[in-house]
């Protein structure tokens, strides 16, 4: 139960209302510390706080500002009406005047674009709307048929309205914040719940040009507008930079799937008997760590412990979180043009070259499968075994092999060309 005598402080109040509004997720007191109302102030700083809805903002002071330095042509101000045309005789016929009029607003680019930049105002808007009204919906509903994620929210004394929406919010933006001090942790064994969650998390953030790319696709297909058809074929012009290239999109998706996978395999290979999955099924195991992995990028919710993991997967929590939300695995060409190869290269060689890893990745690498093979060695003896002292040692061996590499590929290219001379 909530205790009243444990008030927040108000430097307490005031980093906590910077950190929902900057969707960081720190927190300096519990969370059931928090009243209602304080909860229902969280909910609004973080929505106005949130990717989306700054970017959504800032589409529409760039069609403003588009409109007030070049104003569209609108069809009802330059149209004549036909008494018009018909008592004005030194004016060009009927027709003339109606095809030139016709001409400038629906034909005009700028008249498309402007057109174009105000409907994805609309699209974004619609899915804002949308995945939040939909996922509080659901989460209300969860809760009302799920008799033990009820319980878990009527013995701390939170209001199921105000969970649902905080969590609909707060995963949505990535904020991480959950109205209960465990976090997720209580509601590890609720599948339902975990997998709602887990699409709001996609949605609002590393999977959001991919789902707003899909939507337009819905919509052109459907109504056939030449705005949406704009917007596919001109995304860079749109001003919006969530509106991404469909191929792009694609492979943005395949890479947050590729990302999500690999977590989840790492994850249930150590961690499947672990004390923080105790007591769960195979399904709900699954879920829970499909949950995890999905928050490690940016969200920063949890169903367990994150001090009892194992290391390997701290390093590979580490990596996918210095990873931007939009990163794609295989580097993209701009569109404006095929980019420049030196003469004689090849489209092989520069796909190799593409999907050679950095050396931040292999080290990066090599730490986690170290991790992994001497975890019994981290965990009896921590002062001689830490993950620390590990990267410490694989960077220190990685430059002396690129150094030893560089100096052998020195000694090639000299002696080639003293048997050219």
């Amino acid at each position: 139960m909530r205790d009243a005598a444990s008030k927040p402080q108000n430097l307490d109040l005031f980093f906590m209302a910077v950190s929902a509004n900057t969707v960081s997720s720190m927190d300096t007191v519990e969370m059931e510390a928090f009243s209602n109302s304080q909860l229902v102030i969280l909910t609004l700083l973080m929505l106005v706080g949130g990717e989306v809805f700054t970017s959504m903002v800032g589409l529409q002071f760039t069609r403003i500002k588009l409109e007030k330095e070049e104003p569209p042509c609108d069809k009802a101000s330059i149209e004549l009406s036909s008494k018009e045309l018909a008592t004005d005789s030194d004016r060009l016929e009927l027709g003339t005047v109606e095809s030139a009029a016709i001409s400038c607003p629906e034909g005009g680019s700028e008249y498309l674009r402007h057109s174009s930049i105000k409907q994805l105002g609309f699209v974004v808007l619609g899915y804002f709307l949308v995945v939040h009204v939909v996922g509080y919906v659901l989460i209300l509903a969860y809760l009302s048929i799920i008799p033990s994620a009820r319980a878990v929210l009527e013995g701390k004394g939170i209001h199921f309205h105000t969970f649902s929406i905080f969590t609909t919010v707060s995963s949505f933006t990535n904020c991480g914040f959950i109205p209960t001090n465990e976090n997720m942790i209580v509601f590890k064994n609720c599948s339902g719940l975990l997998i709602l969650i887990i699409a709001q998390i996609l949605a609002g953030n590393t999977m959001f040009p991919s789902f707003l790319r899909l939507v337009i696709w819905v919509f052109k297909k459907h109504t056939k507008r030449r705005e949406f058809d704009y917007m596919v074929m001109n995304h860079g012009e749109m001003g919006f930079d969530h509106l991404l290239p469909g191929f792009h999109a694609v492979l943005l998706a395949l890479t947050v799937l590729g990302f999500v996978v690999v977590q989840l395999i790492l994850f249930c290979c150590l961690e499947w008997r672990s004390e923080g999955l105790n007591g769960l099924s195979p399904y709900q195991k699954i879920v829970a760590s499909t949950f995890q992995s999905v928050n490690s990028r940016h969200a920063g919710e949890s169903i367990v412990d994150l001090s009892t993991i194992s290391p390997a997967i701290l390093v590979l929590y580490v990596v996918v979180m210095y990873l931007p939300p939009y990163t794609s695995f295989i580097p993209l060409r701009d569109d404006d043009g095929p980019s420049k190869r030196k003469e004689g290269g090849s489209k092989r060689k520069n796909l190799v070259q593409d999907l050679i890893l950095p050396q931040l990745s292999c080290l990066a690498i090599f730490v986690i499968i170290i991790c992994i093979t001497e975890r019994k060695r981290l965990s009896e003896d921590p002062l001689n075994f830490s993950v620390l002292n590990i990267v410490i040692e694989v960077v220190r061996h990685f430059l002396l092999i690129f150094k030893a590499i560089k100096e052998i590929a020195l000694v090639v290219q000299q002696a080639r060309k003293d048997f050219s001379s």
